[in-house]
């Protein structure tokens, strides 16, 4: 089965709240024939589209082919949060890739932060607001939390992490199951699919062709890559995969290392005046559960949150249902609360969750596996790829460093033993260990 159209009609958006507030443009024309360019890049989310923005705006020739649309994938469903740093953090990198190679990390994130928050100035759609909250289920795992903080301010200067004791956090988000955590005043969230059709406005202004409802179906690697597609084929000196989750078979040495998962998000009905009873503050917020819970208020007083996984190709069939559970767990006060909007998207996932930057064949370049660190990350890496193809090497290089191993089983056999690991680490949330 093709995950591109395992729970999607094709160039169709999913039933989100974001896609339902925004003025999403009328489909782009599918390649037809044969077309030449300096870069092909297969996928337009964030990476795609950031990157066809970066290398048009240093005079490439570039083509970006999508299966769906701009945006259609996990850029444009996702819970919008722009985080700090990586799935790991600074101590645990400095670790294993020392000092130095950590504070490039540390840097890179940052300007990946303000890049986000420069395109929101560009375009009030994106709606940047400040402010991400972490959220500790048990009171024996603040301490490192907030330990994490001290390290911030002390060994890189960053100062805008708040700590918060059980009292603090719950004043925050009206919640019983949290015990502290902190708050992230320099980390943000937006409008995801806002953001990824302003990207694609960008990288077409600056002269890349995008074509969307084009299904690829090989990518040749060599001295002149070819990509072919349904109807039609491109022959580039670059090809760029930017297909993340849903990249699949086209690059069996990325498949082996990113793997897809599914997660699920629901808007609920206007709260009113019950909204303050969820969150005191226009902040988002993700917690400590391993599947994890996500969630902020959306412009108009909805709760947008997420929560609940699966790691098969199929969403469940009922997605409502998937996400109340966790919702009403977390908000008790929200029982019986009426959702409007229910919706799942296939992200990537690495082993080390950290980001995978490859070379895996000649003439091709691939960033993926941002696992759930992506609205950023996935954003900045347009530029790192652009650099890199202008023989700019140095970040690439850094993230190409990244520990990234394969899966056990590789491409073949991954997917039943991650969802035995997964599984497990699943029950041991259920069951409070």
């Amino acid at each position: 089965m093709n995950l591109l159209f395992a729970n999607d009609r094709q160039g169709h958006y999913p039933p989100s709240w974001y896609a339902d507030v925004l003025d999403v443009p009328d489909a782009r024309p599918p390649l037809r024939g044969e077309a030449q360019a300096d870069v092909c890049i297969v996928g337009a989310g964030y990476t795609g589209l950031s990157a066809a923005w970066q290398l048009a705006e240093r005079g490439f020739k570039v083509i970006v082919v999508e299966a769906h649309r701009a945006g259609w994938g996990a850029s444009g469903r996702n819970g919008g949060q722009v985080g700090s740093g990586f799935n790991k953090g600074q101590e645990w990198l400095e670790a294993r890739m020392g000092a130095g190679n950590a504070r490039l990390l540390w840097d890179l994130s940052q300007d990946a932060k303000a890049l986000v928050r420069a395109l929101a100035d560009e375009d009030p759609a994106i709606a940047y607001r400040p402010g991400v909250a972490h959220a500790e289920w048990h009171a024996s795992d603040v301490p490192d939390t907030q330990a994490d903080a001290d390290h911030l301010a002390k060994h890189y200067g960053y100062d805008q992490v708040e700590k918060l004791d059980r009292d603090a956090m719950q004043a925050l988000i009206g919640s019983p199951c949290y015990q502290g955590g902190s708050v992230d005043w320099g980390a943000g969230h937006v409008n995801p699919l806002a953001l990824a059709l302003s990207l694609a406005r960008k990288a077409e202004a600056a002269g890349a062709t995008i074509h969307e409802n084009t299904l690829v179906h090989r990518v040749e690697p060599g001295a002149d890559p070819v990509v072919r597609c349904d109807k039609g084929f491109v022959r580039a000196k670059h090809v760029i995969l930017a297909g993340n989750g849903y990249l699949g078979p086209l690059v069996s040495g990325v498949a082996s290392r990113v793997m897809p998962i599914n997660n699920f998000i629901a808007a609920t009905e206007p709260l009113g005046d019950r909204a303050a009873s969820v969150l005191a503050r226009d902040i988002a917020v993700a917690d400590s559960k391993f599947v994890i819970n996500y969630f902020r208020m959306s412009a108009d007083g909805r709760l947008l949150f997420g929560g609940g996984e699966s790691y098969g190709y199929k969403f469940p069939s009922d997605i409502e249902g998937t996400v109340r559970k966790p919702l009403e767990t977390v908000f008790p006060q929200l029982k019986g609360v009426k959702i409007t909007h229910a919706w799942g998207g296939t992200l990537g996932i690495s082993a080390q969750r950290l980001p995978v930057f490859d070379r895996p064949a000649q003439g091709l370049w691939a960033a993926s596996g941002y696992s759930g660190h992506g609205v950023a990350l996935a954003t900045f890496s347009g530029r790192i790829l652009a650099e890199a193809i202008s023989g700019e090497m140095g970040r690439f290089d850094v993230l190409n460093a990244l520990p990234s191993p394969r899966f056990p089983g590789g491409g073949a056999f991954r997917t039943p033993l991650l969802v035995m690991a997964m599984s497990w680490y699943a029950l041991r949330d259920k069951l409070g260990i």
